[in-house]
């Protein structure tokens, strides 16, 4: 099925394989001479990229000459669809949307990385031994490991050229760079230099966080205040929250802090007797009031939107060079921030080069986010942080979180009120138009979060019930300029081009926030800058996925689960990716975020490959860029309208 049939039928008006004919709705208009039919364009690509026999599956049935579906959409043949051709007689059955999570993909961790598993105490060059000893579940003899490690993948190492030092020694992938004749792991020491991502979770107050030790006295005293129907202000009482032993406080007593709040008779740290590392300052003494708090403007830059899963720290890079100009890590969970989780907090990291950047928590409870916000508040660098309120998954929704929030207006005010009690950057919100698709509520709630405190709201002209679909509804935006006035509002949605921006502008918001357009085009944000259509070539398109991928193995490690990170998060994107029509094959400029493309062959081999919506060819593309994958390897995006094609 084409991808725009799986993900919005009522736009494309019907398939995409015929390669003749006038423009269908819903389908990209592609020059004729580069249409093609869909056995043609695959033919194409498996006489030039000669691809095994043994993946070339021919369809059994008799009445159709497509090729096999992939093996994404052979696990799942469910909700009706049978894979059977109906009968003459019969009427067809009507097919289910694909819309949202793809939450019928197999959740299969891998398993064999532990298998020959070499133990960190050796892959650190740890002087002490192994903590377990004997009961050690990996290996301990180096050279039994590199008899059953996997080939290397290259001769250059990305770690080991950039910071000097692979900390990853033998088990990396690319080992062969930086190990000496005996096997040691050699080191650069002119050039060794920590990485410079921030916002890392620190051990200690990781710990701590496990060990609910962690006391939020600021929040606590803002959430008595709402709970009393009082607005929180600023207080002189107010102080930091207390880590014990986070921070290396000598002396204190941590045996009667089990709760991570103090009971409300419980002796609390009074501001004179905080310990503090360093001088004195104004600040540990006195509160900022509201009017002294960091000022956030934004107004005209180009905001890239927190994209859940693709948003990640290496894609924010490459947004970054091409001109993004406000970066949001993904959606972070507050209550697994709060347990400290590791894989959470991984989605606060920041890079140098993202100079105005922010953080985006869910959540349904005034009290988890208020001690989140504070937590945060403390521990990492950011500029601002967002609240999730435009969320649609059923997931976070019937929790009470994301746009559910936006009918619950009484622990809305709460959460808001009480984050930027505790906040000394500013608070954003990012909403959608509502729940119910013509049932509107931002115009009523925009006033309302200007009172409540929020310096920037974020409006998505969609509503939950639309999810995607349909197109954004940008007067109804600019009729919520007037509304949220003078606070500034950020429009979002249906942005692929510098018309479209341009266009979005003349509404009255203070700036767009991309979000697709960017997963489509990451370029996008030159061509906005520079008013102009950017017939990008393949081989640059190949050059941007390059650098993703080295960014990727700085993030994520270079070694064997590091590189299978970075391939899945490289084919996450590659299936947005595969949607982009280049501009030189396009009868008629911008292509529309709507519009899929039809079956086409592209100006040259890899252009045509990108163009691709099979899997089993972006696995091709990672195998250009990391080498061959892993046996058993098995790739399912998580957006329905990807997987089912």
């Amino acid at each position: 099925m084409a991808e725009g049939a799986a993900e919005a039928p009522a736009e494309s008006g019907g398939g995409s394989d015929s390669g003749a004919g006038a423009p269908e709705r819903g389908v990209a208009p592609i020059k004729p001479q580069y249409l093609t039919t869909k056995e043609q364009f695959h033919e194409f690509l498996e006489a030039k990229g000669q691809e095994k026999p043994s993946q070339e599956i021919k369809a059994g049935d008799p009445g159709s000459n497509d090729l096999a579906e992939p093996e994404a959409k052979r696990i799942r043949l469910e909700d009706g669809q049978t894979g059977e051709v109906a009968e003459p007689g019969e009427q067809p059955q009507a097919q289910k949307r694909a819309r949202g999570q793809n939450k019928g993909r197999p959740h299969m961790k891998p398993t064999h990385y532990d298998k020959n598993r070499l133990c960190p105490s050796l892959v650190q060059d740890s002087a002490a031994k192994c903590f377990f000893g004997d009961r050690c579940r990996f290996l301990h003899d180096v050279g039994l490991y590199l008899e059953t490690k996997p080939s290397d993948l290259g001769p250059r190492c990305v770690l080991f050229e950039t910071f000097g030092r692979c900390p990853y020694g033998v088990t990396c992938r690319f080992a062969g760079a930086h190990l000496g004749p005996e096997g040691q792991n050699l080191v650069q020491e002119e050039r060794v230099q920590a990485p410079p991502v921030r916002n890392g979770l620190d051990k200690a107050l990781q710990q701590q966080l496990r060990k609910r030790k962690v006391r939020f006295e600021r929040a606590e005293q803002a959430l008595r205040q709402l709970s009393k129907g009082h607005v929180p202000g600023p207080s002189p009482e107010a102080t930091v929250p207390e880590v014990s032993g986070a921070e290396g406080a000598p002396g204190q007593d941590s045996g009667d802090t089990q709760q991570a709040v103090p009971e409300p008779g419980a002796e609390a740290l009074t501001s004179g007797s905080v310990r503090t590392c360093g001088p004195l300052t104004d600040e540990d003494i006195v509160r900022l009031r509201p009017c002294e708090k960091r000022k956030l403007d934004i107004s005209g830059k180009l905001y890239l939107a927190p994209l859940t899963t693709c948003g990640n720290l290496p894609f924010r890079r490459i947004c970054k060079r091409f001109g993004a100009d406000v970066t949001c890590g993904e959606m972070a969970v507050c209550t697994n921030l709060l347990q400290g989780q590791t894989s959470e907090w991984a989605l606060l990291r920041r890079h140098p080069c993202e100079d105005i950047f922010g953080v985006q928590l869910e959540g349904a409870f005034p009290d988890t986010m208020t001690k989140c916000a504070e937590l945060l508040n403390r521990t990492i660098e950011v500029d601002f942080v967002d609240i999730n309120v435009g969320c649609p998954i059923d997931l976070v929704y019937k929790k009470g979180g994301g746009c559910a929030l936006m009918n619950r207006a009484a622990k809305f005010q709460q959460i808001v009120r009480g984050m930027n009690q505790v906040l000394d950057v500013p608070l954003t919100v990012k909403i959608r138009t509502g729940v119910q698709e013509r049932v509107n509520l931002a115009h009523r709630l925009l006033p309302e979060l200007r009172d409540w405190g929020a310096a920037l709201v974020t409006l998505h002209g969609r509503s939950r019930e639309q999810r995607y679909t349909k197109l954004a509804d940008w007067e109804y935006i600019a009729q919520c300029v007037t509304a949220a006035s003078p606070m500034p509002l950020f429009g979002n949605g249906d942005i692929l081009s510098y018309e479209d921006a341009n266009r979005a502008m003349q509404t009255g918001v203070a700036g767009v926030m991309i979000a697709r357009g960017a997963l489509l085009k990451p370029w996008l944000f030159t061509e906005i800058k520079e008013q102009r259509h950017w017939d990008i070539s393949s081989s640059e398109r190949m050059a941007i996925l390059q650098d993703f991928t080295r960014y990727g193995l700085e993030h994520w490690g270079s070694d064997t689960q590091g590189v299978e990170k970075t391939r899945r998060f490289l084919l996450e994107w590659l299936s947005f990716l595969c949607r982009y029509v280049p501009v030189g094959l396009l009868e008629r400029l911008p292509q529309r975020i709507n519009e899929r493309p039809p079956y086409y062959l592209g100006r040259d081999y890899l252009e045509t490959l990108m163009a691709s919506q099979k899997a089993a060819d972006w696995i091709r593309i990672s195998e250009m860029l990391l080498g061959p994958v892993p046996p058993n390897f098995v790739f399912l995006p998580k957006h329905k309208a990807n997987a089912y094609k």
